[in-house]
């Protein structure tokens, strides 16, 4: 069946990169994103292991090498500057700490909207005001009045995904705060950052400096526990008031960073959450990326998921001639012991880096060989099917992010 036509909603990273797999595999996209343009900036995301396999048969190696941080390393350091531990991008194979790829959220982003820009629609400014499916379809109505039948909908929104809602059932059911909250934006350079991160950590508080593709800036990124989260994740006034309060007594370089907040073109404040699901498909419906297996930012692994998931949801939609329930329960079966994987990673990070009570026992060590384990099957466990048999238009060349 070639033709069939399918609408995802949001253009951060897992949208772009299924609507590079449909296309390729013969479907007409629609990608239609809230936002009037992509998002810049943002957090620095990874590509470790199985994650860096699909970008090379994306043909998309050379692009998003272009567009990598460079950073070498990190330092871990007191409040006084000195330097605690270092670690270096080539440790582990490149799978380290620091990744040996490492990117923008924002570059990556662009790398995947010139991508598939020329073969796939984009709407921007716009979202699914509402959804009615059928044994045939799916009727879309837009917030901005139009009206279209789809074969397929998957929702790539992220966190907050409205489409996990309309079909799903409230947030509440399958956001599991984990009891941290995470800020970042980006800020004049005046620290001398070359090509390494600095790290400053106090128990249930950190403070971070690292360096971006343009030198005259940089990107700051605060974290603190919080027991619950009840700011809007819209209102970012609110947000920048909790952030003065938790951080505004922090060591370190924070005075200095804190005096950006309301200059930067780029805040960002969420909790630090994962999206727990029995399923990530209904009928003609189905969800990618944080929408459906959020593993939160401290697992590492969030643009990895999203990467792999789009290649096996759009082989597997393919592969099953695009009936939907074969085609995502066997994305499903594919994925889910790598996100479980991945999740745990992301839930032990967040116990090590919790704040202790008066009361709270320490944590012990996790046995080395369980953790060596878990960590291989966050970055590796997971097998690329070749998808013999099915239709491959094969990669367009995207060009360098111009910075």
């Amino acid at each position: 069946m070639s033709g069939v036509r399918v609408l995802i909603a949001g253009a951060s990273i897992a949208g772009p990169a299924l609507a590079h797999w449909l296309r390729r595999r013969g479907a007409e996209v629609t990608v239609v994103e809230r936002a009037p343009g992509l998002r810049p900036g943002g957090q620095a995301v990874d590509a470790r292991g199985v994650t860096r396999e699909v970008i090379r048969l994306m043909g998309l190696d050379d692009a998003v090498r272009a567009a990598r941080t460079e950073t070498a390393g990190a330092h871990t350091v007191d409040a006084a500057g000195n330097v605690l531990e270092t670690f270096s991008a080539e440790d582990d194979g490149g799978d380290g700490y620091i990744s040996e790829i490492e990117i923008l959220r924002g570059d990556l982003s662009q790398v995947l909207y010139d991508d598939t820009r020329d073969g796939v629609e984009y709407v921007f400014d716009d979202r699914i005001a509402e959804l009615t499916q059928d044994a045939g379809g799916v009727d879309v109505t837009f917030a901005g009045g139009d009206r279209r039948r789809f074969d397929l909908v998957i929702g790539a929104d992220g966190l907050h995904s409205s489409v996990r809602a309309m079909v799903f059932g409230p947030r509440e059911r399958f956001v599991r705060h984990l009891g941290h909250v995470l800020a970042f934006y980006s800020v004049p350079n005046e620290f001398g950052l070359d090509r390494w991160l600095l790290d400053y950590q106090e128990p249930g508080r950190s403070a971070m400096l690292r360096p971006i593709g343009d030198a005259t800036r940089a990107m700051a990124m605060f974290s603190f526990t919080a027991a619950g989260f009840d700011v809007d994740h819209r209102d970012i006034e609110a947000q920048k008031r909790l952030l003065r309060e938790r951080m505004g007594d922090f060591g370190w370089l924070t005075p200095r960073i804190l005096a950006h907040l309301d200059d930067t073109p780029d805040f960002y404040l969420d909790q630090v959450a994962q999206v727990v699901m029995d399923r990530w498909s209904s009928g003609r419906v189905g969800l990618i990326g944080d929408a459906a297996f959020s593993s939160s930012p401290l697992s590492g692994q969030g643009t990895g998921l999203a990467l792999v998931g789009a290649y096996l949801l759009a082989g597997d939609l393919a592969a099953a001639d695009w009936d939907p329930a074969a085609g995502f329960g066997r994305y499903e079966e594919r994925m889910r012991s790598f996100v479980e994987a991945n999740q745990e990673i992301g839930r032990l990070h967040a116990r090590m880096r919790g704040a202790p009570g008066p009361d709270t026992e320490p944590a012990g060590e996790p046995d080395t060989e369980w953790l060596t384990d878990l960590v291989q099957r966050a970055i590796n466990g997971v097998e690329l099917p070749e998808y013999a048999g099915v239709p491959d238009s094969g990669p367009s060349v995207a060009s360098p992010v111009t910075r």
